[in-house]
Parts: structure tokens; C-alpha cells; sequence
């Protein structure tokens, strides 16, 4: 074994894809003669000394993690405040690191994942300590600066636009006597990404989605209300796609649940589809049917997109290689080069440039009337959701997926306090 040890953990809403990223990393590392430790449920497995041994996993375990989705080491969403305010927990995660002589570390997560890898480096460098960060990119959301696209984003936007679809299908079949209004709600808080991918179901005017509301743009009820009535009586239903974070011009959320706040400060947000079709139903009195698909856009493995598994694992390989090579304090960013034909590479990022940033759809990608997207939008997006990635199916006509062994590491320090 080389000198030092690679730790690796997962943050944040996990993906269809995440587990791409880490086969990619653990293998590269393996490759290379590298030691790689995971830290359960993320950075809060790093503070309890909680980290597992992937050594103890073999070569087909590992390749078999490309195709599982979830979180193989488990997640969190934990954020550390600034090394001022969390100094107790820094001097912690320091300490942890020494004692298992880790010199590389790498953060597979979001904005909020970036902003700590990016925390644990000038932690790093404050004390003196040789240590390279990576944050390496993942969500759905598809709210990274600086990346042309989010590992995870792709699939999750391809089960979108099938779902839509399929859905609008069933729609239509019972619109006379039945449904005539179905509203499908995406997840995105502030940006609105996955349900404008919804956008790509349909092409025509008539084709759903015939409304897809977006949080870039304030939410109109009067508006909203009165496109619905247009399309219902043009075509004879109308299909839906709403952003969990719509907004009204003040702010306001049309989704607060009213819970607070979760733990990196984020309004609570829940029921965007049913608050909808209930207005929809008591305003114009069409019958309405709605869906919350919530997991399911995030974990669909079964309808992966080949372009989000490649780049997946394709960031989780430069991860490793960023590291060995001293760049610290980046991220491996995908940078498209082309449309037609669809062409990309991978580059290094610094984390500070993506690091508490938010990327939301462009003005140029929302339709003159807010409730679609353009033709520019659609060659953006068309892309990512190309090709089915590989998936084995057992005997039982189920996905064959792997469970790891997560072994444990023996800890050397007393327990975490915090």
C-alpha cells in the first residue's frame, strides 16, 4: 500500500447514480495501490470515528455497486458551520483523520457537501496538516455552478419525462368520463431543472406537459388557474409538471409544510400537487388526480440514463486522479463541448467557485409565457437522458443489486461529543 489512506464519503439526498461514483472511486484507488475508508452516513461518520474498511469487499462487490442505487456507506445532511462556530467538531474531525493517517479526502454531495469539503481543506491548512479535499459532484437537482450537469440529475430527469409521459397516456384514455386534470410534482427548490426535463414527454402544443410551473418563475393563480381551463377544453385534459418550490411573487411557498426548517436551514417543503389540485378542483370543478413521486425520481435504478451513469463514474475516476496528483480543493466539473453529437470531458473546478453557488434555469430555457421550456432548453437537456445504463435481472425478474459488508474500522479515539 502507498502511503496514507483515502476517505470517502456520501452527503446529501442520495441518487440512482451516487454508487456509480463510488465503484469508480474505490476501484481507481484500488488500481493504484490506495487504502480507501468510507465514513458512514457521511461526514457525521467521519466526527464518531464510525468508517468503513472497503478492503474488505471484493472486486465483483464493488463493480456491482455501479448498478445499485442508494447510498452504499449511507448519508446525511449535516453542515458544519464555520471552523469559528464548530471549532469542537473540527478539531474532532482533525483528530479522526490523523489517527487513521487519512491524506485524501473526497465529498460526494451538493452545494452544501462542496461547501464542507472546501471547510475541511482550509481546516487542513490552517493546522498544518497534508491533506487533499475533492468534492465530487451529485444531485438531482442539477443546481452545481460551474458543471454543465450533476451526476444523478440525468436519470432522474429521464424517469421524469417517462413517467410524464406514461401518465399523460392513462390521462387521456379517461378524460371523457373521468380525469381531466393530472398535476405530477418534481422535486427542486429553488431551481427547476428536473421538471423542465418533464418538458421533453411531448413536443406539440397539445402534447403533456401542456403546464410545467417552475420556481424561476412566480407563481400566478389567476394565471395558472385560467391555462388549465384553456387546455382542458382545447385538448380535453391537461397533464401538470409542478416544482416543489413554486413560489408566489413575495416568496411565499406554495409548498411550506409549516415543519421549520431541516438541518442545513431549508424550509420544510411537502404537497405542492395536491395544495394544486385542490385548487384546480374547487376553482373549475374538473376532476383531478395527482402524484407526489418523491423517492422514486431519486432511486428509479431501473430506468437509469447511460449518459448520468457514465459521467458518474467518469467524476468519481478524475476524483481519485485530482487527488494523487495534489489538486486541492476542486471538484471534477463535466464540461459539454458539444450537442450534436453530444460530447463532453471532464475538468478541475476550484471548490470555492461552486461552493454555496446555485445554478438555476436560464431565462433563455423558460418559454415567453413561464409554463414550458424552449427549444434550447430541450437541446440542453435532450442529452442527458440518453441510452439505458446496464442492469443485470435475476431469476426472480428483480433487479440483482449488492448489499456491502461495511466492515468497521476499529476506532482509536474516545467517543464523539457533539
Amino acid at each position: 500500500m502507498s502511503n496514507g489512506t483515502l476517505l470517502y464519503a456520501q452527503s446529501g439526498g442520495v441518487t440512482a447514480a451516487i454508487n456509480a461514483t463510488a465503484s469508480a472511486v474505490i476501484s481507481t484507488a484500488r488500481a493504484k495501490g490506495i487504502k480507501v475508508l468510507a465514513a458512514r452516513n457521511g461526514i457525521l461518520g467521519a466526527l464518531r470515528e464510525e468508517l468503513i474498511d472497503t478492503t474488505r469487499e471484493s472486486a465483483a462487490a464493488i463493480a456491482a455497486l455501479a448498478h445499485t442505487p442508494g447510498g452504499a456507506f449511507g448519508s446525511c445532511r449535516y453542515k458544519l458551520k464555520s471552523i469559528d462556530a464548530d471549532r469542537a467538531k473540527y478539531a474532532r474531525l482533525l483528530e479522526v483523520l490523523r489517527a487513521h493517517d487519512v491524506r485524501w479526502f473526497l465529498y460526494n454531495g451538493g452545494n452544501d457537501s462542496a461547501d464542507t469539503a472546501w471547510k475541511v481543506s482550509q481546516l487542513a491548512k490552517a493546522f498544518d496538516y497534508d491533506l487533499t479535499c475533492i468534492g465530487v459532484p451529485k444531485t438531482i437537482d442539477n443546481d452545481l455552478a460551474v458543471t454543465d450537469t450533476c451526476p444523478g440529475f440525468g436519470s432522474a430527469a429521464k424517469y421524469t419525462a417517462v413517467s410524464v409521459r406514461e401518465a399523460a397516456l392513462d390521462v387521456a384514455a379517461m378524460a371523457e368520463t373521468s380525469t381531466k386534470v393530472f398535476v405530477y410534482e418534481a422535486m427542486g427548490r429553488h431551481a427547476g431543472w428536473l421538471a423542465a426535463a418533464a418538458g421533453l414527454a411531448g413536443e406539440g402544443p397539445d402534447d403533456a406537459p401542456h403546464i410545467i410551473l417552475l420556481p424561476e418563475r412566480a407563481y400566478d393563480e389567476a394565471a395558472f388557474l385560467a391555462r388549465v381551463k384553456q387546455v382542458v377544453e382545447r385538448v380535453g385534459y391537461c397533464v401538470v409538471v409542478a416544482s416543489e418550490g413554486i413560489q408566489t411573487a413575495d416568496g411565499r411557498f406554495i409548498a411550506d409544510a409549516g415543519g421549520g426548517k431541516d438541518s442545513f436551514g431549508h424550509t420544510q417543503l411537502g404537497g405542492v400537487a395536491s395544495q394544486l389540485a385542490a385548487r384546480v378542483k374547487d376553482a373549475l370543478g374538473y376532476k383531478v388526480h395527482w402524484t407526489m413521486p418523491d423517492y422514486l425520481q431519486r432511486s428509479a435504478r431501473h430506468i437509469a440514463s447511460k449518459t448520468d451513469w457514465e459521467q458518474a463514474q467518469a467524476v468519481g475516476k478524475a476524483a481519485v486522479q485530482f487527488a494523487l496528483k495534489g489538486h486541492n480543493a476542486v471538484m471534477p466539473v463535466i464540461v459539454r463541448t458539444s450537442d450534436k453529437p453530444y460530447r463532453w470531458k471532464i475538468e478541475a473546478a476550484p471548490l470555492h467557485k461552486v461552493a454555496n453557488h446555485e445554478k438555476k434555469m436560464p431565462a433563455s430555457f423558460i418559454g415567453k409565457d413561464g409554463f414550458g421550456i424552449t427549444a434550447k432548453a430541450r437541446a440542453y437537456l435532450s442529452p442527458l437522458i440518453k441510452g439505458e445504463a446496464p442492469l443485470p435481472y435475476g431469476a426472480d425478474g428483480l433487479p440483482k443489486y449488492v448489499t456491502l459488508k461495511n466492515v468497521a474500522v476499529k476506532k482509536k479515539l474516545p467517543p464523539f461529543e457533539g
